[in-house]
C-alpha cells in the first residue's frame, strides 16, 4: 500500500473514518467534539462520497437526546449510523444507547472523552463520560494518539458490523482530539475492501419494514424479562475475537499492529503500568527512558476495554510482573477504587493469582500528565510502603493522596525543536500554528505535533500554543517544558507570565512589541531580564502590530509572527520555508481576491526586513528586583485568582478550594487585563449625555456618573466633567469615565454616539491609560447615584451600577449587554438559571466572576446547570 501522510487533529482522524462506513450521522454539538459533526457536514455539502458511493446524510438535532433518538430510529430503519459527542451529550444519550444494545443495532459513537460537570463545568478531557455509561451494553474501544484515533475508528466500524453490537470509540477529549499530528492516512478503497459485506446485507434485512413487519421493544413482565435479557450473551462473548480479527486487518495492511491490550516495555518487568487514552503514550516514553537506564518496567495498554477480555489482558502481561499500578482518568466518589483498577482486580481474583496492586489517579479535568508523573508512579511501586489510591500531578494537602514529582524529566527524543507561542484570542495566533505544522508536516519528512491550550475566554483570552518537529515519531502527550524556542505575540504579557519559564539555555525568545532596546530597560520586568541574560538567550524583538497596519492587516499579526518563527527557529531552511508559506497564502486566501493575498505576501516580506536582535547588556543578569505593588485585595483573589491569571493554576494545591465549587462574586474587577488595541477617548465638549455609549457596552467598561462640587475637590487634574442635564440632577457634575484596562477595544460606544460631533474616539490604549487610569480610581469612590433619575429609561438605567461587568465575553458580544442591562434594572433581586454556553464562559470562568453585588450587598444569584435544563431548573 502506497502510505499518505497527512497532517491532522484527533477529531479529523476519526470522522474521516465515520463518514466513510456510515450512511447516516445525527449530531449536536458539545465540546470538544464538535468539529467532527463540522466536518462530516463539510464534506457532505461539498459531495464527498463514502465507501458506498453515498454522500454521508447529516441531521442535526435540537440536543443530544435528540441525537441519540435519531440514531435509534435510523438504525431500526437499516442504516448504519454514527454520531460524535462527549461529557453530558452522552450522558444525555444513555436511555437509547440500553435500547440500541438491547436491540443488537451496530452503532458507532465516536466520543471526545471530557470531564462531566460536577461541582464546576469542565470543557476539558478525561474519562468521566465514558466510564459513566460503562453499563449500557457498548464495547468500547480506547485511542492514545492520532494515528490510534483513525485506527481504532476503522476498528470499531468494522467490529460493530461483525458482532451486531454499538460501539463507543474514544479518545481524550482536546488532548488527542485537537493535538495535530502527521499520520498516514487509510484510503477509502482499502476501507472498503475489509467490510463485511454479507453481515451488512444481515443488518438491513432485520430492519423494521412493512413489507415483512415484527415487533420490537415490548413491555416484559417478570416471568420472561430475565430470560430474554440473558439471551444476547453469545454476542458479547465474540466480540473480543472480532475485535482482534480486525486489529489484524488494519495491521495488515498498514503495518501497525495492534493487540486488545498491548504490553510494551522489558520482557522481563518487576513493575507494570497499566491505562489507557494519551497517557499511554508518556508512559512508554518513560518507560523506553527508565529502561534503557537499567531497570526492568513495562505498560499494558488497554485498548478494548468492554466487553473486558480476562483471557487476552493475562496473556499480554509478562510472567515476571511482581507490582502493578492501575491509572485511571476518571473519579468515582465513594468507590473502593476507579473503573479500570476494580476491573484488574477482578481480573487476577477471578485468576486466582493476585500480585500486589496499586491504584492511582491522574488527568482529570485535562490536568497535565507529563514524563515526572509518569515516573513517580513507577518510582511509587519501589518504595517499602507504595502509596496506595494515590494521585499524581497536584497537590492534596486535604487527604494527603499525592506522589511528589519531578517537574524536570525530559523524555522526548533527541534533534526534536520545541515551541512555545503565548498569543491573544482572535489575533491569528492559533491559526498561524497550525498553518505551520502543516506545512512543515505536509511538506517535509518531519514529524510534527500541536496542542493548543486555551484560557476559556475566546477573543482576549490567552492561547499557549506547544509545537513539537523532529525526525521521529512523537509520544509527548503533554505541554512543553523544554523549549527551543519561545514567542510572545502581545507585548504586554512580558508583565503579566512567566513566559521563560520552560526555554532551555541559549534558547530563542521572539517578542512582539513596539519597544526600542533602550526602552526594553524600562518595560521589561527585572525577572524576565534576568532570565534572558542567565539563561543567555538569543532575544529578538519585531513590531508585528505596526507591520500589520502598514499592509492592511488590522491587528491579525499571525502571517508575521510566522515567518519570524521560521527565520529563527531553524526548523527548515529558511527560504524552503518562505517559498512554502507563500503558496500556502495563495492556497488559503486565493478564494479571498488578489488582494488579500498580496497583504499577506507583503506581510511576510516586511517581517524579514523589520526583525531586530536585541544585544542585551551584561548587566541583565543582575537585574533587580521589582518591589510587589501593595494590594487591598481579598484573599481569594490574593491566593487563587492572582496565581490563576499568572498561568500558575497548576501549583495550587486542594485545600485551596472550596468542596462545593462555590466562587465569590465581583472578582473580575482585579483581573485589568489591558487587552484592547484601540479604546475610547471620551470628547466632553461634543457629548449630549446621553448615554447611549454605556448603555450598549458590552463589557461595562464605559459609565456615566453624576459628581458633586466637593467631591471634584480631589479628583485627578485631568478629570474633566460638564454641568449635569435634567432637571433631577441640575446640582451636579456629569462625566463618561472610561475603564481603560477592562475595556476589549470593541468601538461599539464609537459608533453609537448620536452627537453631531462624535463625543467618543477610539485612540491607541497607550496614550489612554496613564491619565485614565487615574481617573478611574478616583470615579469608583464616587457613589453610586441611580436613584436620583428614573431607572426604566435608557439614559436613567445607565446612572445604575451594572452588576455585571468585565466579563470574558468577545470584544462587542451580543450577548452581555443585555444582560448587563438586565442587571441595572433588577440585579439586587435577580436569581439566573444559566444553560450551558457561551453564559457560562463569560460568565463564570473560574476563578473570574463578573457578577457582582451593589453598596448593600445585594447582587444577582447565579446558578448553571446542564445546556438543556435551563427551564426546568431555573
Amino acid at each position: 500500500m502506497a502510505k499518505k501522510t497527512q497532517t491532522i487533529d484527533g477529531n479529523t482522524a476519526a470522522v474521516h473514518v465515520a463518514y466513510a462506513l456510515s450512511d447516516v450521522a445525527a449530531i449536536y454539538p458539545i465540546t470538544p467534539s464538535t468539529s467532527m459533526g463540522e466536518t462530516a457536514d463539510e464534506w457532505s455539502s461539498q459531495g464527498r462520497k463514502n465507501i458506498f458511493g453515498q454522500t454521508l446524510q447529516i441531521r442535526e438535532m435540537q440536543s443530544e437526546a435528540g441525537a441519540a433518538g435519531a440514531v435509534h430510529g435510523s438504525l431500526a430503519a437499516g442504516a448504519l449510523t454514527t454520531t460524535f459527542t462527549a461529557s453530558q451529550g452522552l450522558l444525555l444519550m444513555i436511555p437509547n444507547m440500553y435500547k440500541m444494545a438491547g436491540e443488537l443495532l451496530p452503532a458507532v459513537f465516536h466520543v471526545s472523552a471530557r470531564a462531566i460537570a460536577g461541582h464546576a463545568l469542565s470543557i476539558f478531557g478525561d474519562h468521566s463520560d465514558v466510564m459513566a455509561v460503562r453499563p449500557t451494553g457498548f464495547s468500547q474501544l480506547a485511542s492514545g494518539s492520532v494515528q490510534e484515533a483513525m485506527d481504532m475508528a476503522l476498528v470499531s466500524h468494522l467490529s460493530a458490523i461483525d458482532a451486531s453490537l454499538p460501539f463507543i470509540h474514544f479518545f481524550d477529549g482536546f488532548r488527542t482530539s485537537s493535538e495535530i499530528q502527521k499520520i498516514e492516512l487509510i484510503d477509502y478503497d482499502d476501507m472498503a475492501a475489509m467490510v463485511n459485506h454479507d453481515a451488512i446485507r444481515d443488518f438491513r434485512d432485520r430492519a423494521m419494514n412493512p413489507e415483512h413487519p415484527n415487533t420490537r421493544g415490548t413491555a416484559q413482565n417478570p416471568d420472561i424479562f430475565f430470560q430474554a435479557r440473558e439471551a444476547a450473551n453469545p454476542y458479547y462473548l465474540a466480540v473480543p475475537e472480532i475485535v482482534l480479527e480486525n486489529m489484524g486487518k488494519v495491521g495488515k495492511l498498514t503495518g501497525r499492529n495492534y493487540r486488545l491490550f498491548d504490553y510494551v516495555g522489558h520482557p522481563d518487568a518487576d513493575r507494570v503500568v497499566i491505562s489507557m487514552g494519551s497517557s499511554t503514550e508518556t508512559l512508554q516514553e518513560v518507560v523506553n527512558h527508565l529502561n534503557k537506564r537499567g531497570e526492568r518496567v513495562g505498560l499494558l495498554k488497554v485498548h478494548l476495554y468492554r466487553p473486558f477480555s480476562m483471557e487476552h489482558f493475562m496473556a499480554a502481561l509478562p510472567g515476571s510482573v511482581e507490582q502493578i499500578t492501575v491509572l485511571d482518568r476518571t473519579k468515582e466518589p465513594g468507590a473502593i477504587g476507579d473503573p479500570l483498577y476494580l476491573d484488574v482486580c477482578s481480573a487476577f481474583i477471578e485468576y486466582g493469582q493476585v500480585p500486589d496492586i496499586t491504584a492511582g489517579r491522574y488527568g482529570l479535568g485535562s490536568k497535565e500528565f507529563t514524563p515526572g508523573m509518569a515516573k513517580a508512579v513507577f518510582d511509587n511501586m519501589k518504595a517499602l510502603g507504595p502509596k496506595h489510591h494515590f494521585t499524581v500531578g497536584i497537590k492534596d494537602d486535604v487527604t494527603y493522596s499525592s506522589l511528589p514529582y519531578e517537574n524536570e524529566l525530559d523524555t522526548t527524543p533527541e534533534g526534536t525543536i520545541q515551541c512555545k507561542f503565548w498569543g491573544f484570542g482572535s489575533d491569528g495566533t492559533v491559526g498561524a500554528n497550525k498553518s505551520a505544522i502543516k506545512i512543515i508536516g505536509n511538506n517535509t519528512e518531519k514529524y510534527a505535533q500541536g496542542y493548543f491550550a486555551y484560557d476559556a475566554k475566546k477573543s482576549g483570552g490567552v492561547t499557549v500554543s506547544h509545537l513539537r518537529f523532529s525526525g521521529h515519531k512523537i509520544q509527548s502527550t503533554y505541554l512543553v517544558h523544554s523549549a527551543d524556542f519561545v514567542a510572545c505575540h502581545k507585548a504586554n504579557y512580558v508583565k503579566l507570565y512567566d513566559l521563560l519559564e520552560d526555554i532551555k539555555p541559549g534558547g530563542t525568545f521572539l517578542l512582539n512589541s513596539p519597544w526600542t532596546q533602550e526602552e526594553m530597560e524600562t518595560e521589561i520586568p527585572a525577572s524576565l531580564r534576568r532570565t534572558i541574560a542567565r539563561k543567555n538567550l538569543k532575544f529578538y524583538n519585531i513590531d508585528a502590530v505596526k507591520i500589520a497596519a502598514s499592509v492592511g492587516l488590522g491587528g491579525r499579526i499571525n502571517m508575521i509572527m510566522q515567518t519570524a518563527f521560521f527565520k529563527l527557529a531553524n526548523v527548515l531552511p529558511f527560504e524552503e520555508a518562505v517559498d512554502l508559506l507563500k503558496k500556502d497564502i495563495h492556497k488559503t486566501y486565493g478564494n479571498k481576491g488578489e488582494k488579500v493575498v498580496q497583504m499577506n505576501l507583503g506581510a511576510v516580506d516586511k517581517s524579514v526586513e523589520n526583525l531586530q536582535e536585541i544585544n542585551y547588556p551584561e548587566s541583565w543578569k543582575n537585574a533587580g528586583k521589582e518591589a510587589l505593588p501593595e494590594m487591598d485585595v481579598p484573599d481569594f483573589v490574593k491566593d487563587v485568582m492572582i496565581p490563576m491569571a499568572a498561568q500558575q493554576g497548576d501549583k495550587l494545591p486542594v485545600s485551596a478550594f472550596e468542596p462545593d465549587g462555590i466562587f465569590p462574586l465581583g472578582t473580575s474587577q482585579y483581573e485589568k487585563r489591558g487587552v484592547a488595541i484601540s479604546i475610547p477617548e471620551w470628547i466632553p465638549e461634543n457629548c449630549i449625555q446621553c448615554n447611549q455609549c454605556a448603555f450598549v457596552c458590552p463589557h461595562a467598561t464605559i459609565r456615566p456618573g453624576l459628581v458633586t462640587e466637593e467631591e471634584l475637590a480631589d479628583a485627578p487634574d485631568a478629570f474633566v466633567t460638564l454641568n449635569a442635564v435634567g432637571k433631577e440632577v441640575k446640582d451636579y457634575k456629569f462625566r463618561i469615565q472610561v475603564y481603560p484596562l477592562d475595556c476589549m477595544g470593541c468601538g461599539n460606544c464609537a459608533d453609537i454616539c448620536p452627537a453631531k460631533k462624535k463625543a467618543l474616539v477610539m485612540r491607541p490604549i497607550d496614550t489612554q491609560t496613564e491619565i485614565q487610569e487615574p481617573n478611574r480610581k478616583f470615579f469608583e469612590t464616587v457613589p453610586d447615584r441611580g436613584h436620583l433619575v428614573k431607572r426604566d429609561s435608557v439614559k436613567g438605567s445607565q446612572f445604575y451600577k451594572p452588576l455585571m461587568e468585565f466579563s470574558g465575553a468577545c470584544a462587542g458580544c451580543g450577548e452581555t449587554s443585555y444582560v448587563k442591562l438586565l442587571t441595572q434594572l433588577y440585579g439586587e433581586r435577580m436569581v439566573i438559571a444559566n444553560a450551558t454556553g457561551c453564559s457560562s464562559i463569560w460568565g463564570a470562568s473560574a476563578p473570574s466572576v463578573p457578577y457582582c453585588q451593589n453598596a448593600d450587598g445585594f447582587g444577582p444569584a447565579w446558578g448553571n446547570s446542564l445546556f438543556e435544563d435551563a427551564a426546568e431548573y431555573g
